[in-house]
């Protein structure tokens, strides 16, 4: 290999490195600093996607996490939106004829939970589709289910 040949190639290499090293350094990302900063959940960084669809609020999202848990299985997922509606999916192992017990349940811890005003409670069945609503009405202190 000629003195030439070989340095032709170690020039190459110099430029390479640096055109790499100014391209890195310098063009990065598209990203703004605003763009970084908006796109943070509300929430914060450590919260997961399921926890954010339990409730619209800590308290909801507490008692949503709080009802899966302690369902013992009988409750596949929960939700709580504006502290006053409550949604429920059960799973396939809740008879149709313990549906309306369960939901009586529901409404009475959620009305402990969230007193003083009229709740909803929705609860569906394992392929998500709405079989039982309970409204709780806080004037009569009556349940009505449709």
């Amino acid at each position: 290999m000629s003195l030439l040949q070989q340095s032709r190639k170690i020039i190459i290499a110099c430029v390479l490195i640096l055109v790499l090293t100014l391209t890195t350094a310098c063009g990065g990302s598209n990203v703004t600093q605003a763009d970084r900063t908006t796109s943070l959940p509300v929430t914060g960084r450590n919260v997961t996607y399921g926890e954010l669809e339990r409730g619209n609020t800590p308290t909801g999202q507490s008692f949503g996490n709080w009802v899966v848990q302690t369902s013992k299985g009988l409750v596949t997922d929960a939700y709580v939106r504006d502290n006053n509606k409550l949604g429920v999916v059960i799973s396939s192992r809740v008879p149709p004829s313990d549906v309306r017990p369960l939901a009586k349940s529901l409404v009475e811890g959620f009305r402990r939970n969230f007193p003083n005003q009229d709740l909803k409670v929705l609860v569906y069945a394992p392929d998500k589709k709405l079989i039982l609503t309970a409204q709780y009405d806080m004037q009569t202190n009556q349940v009505q289910y449709t």
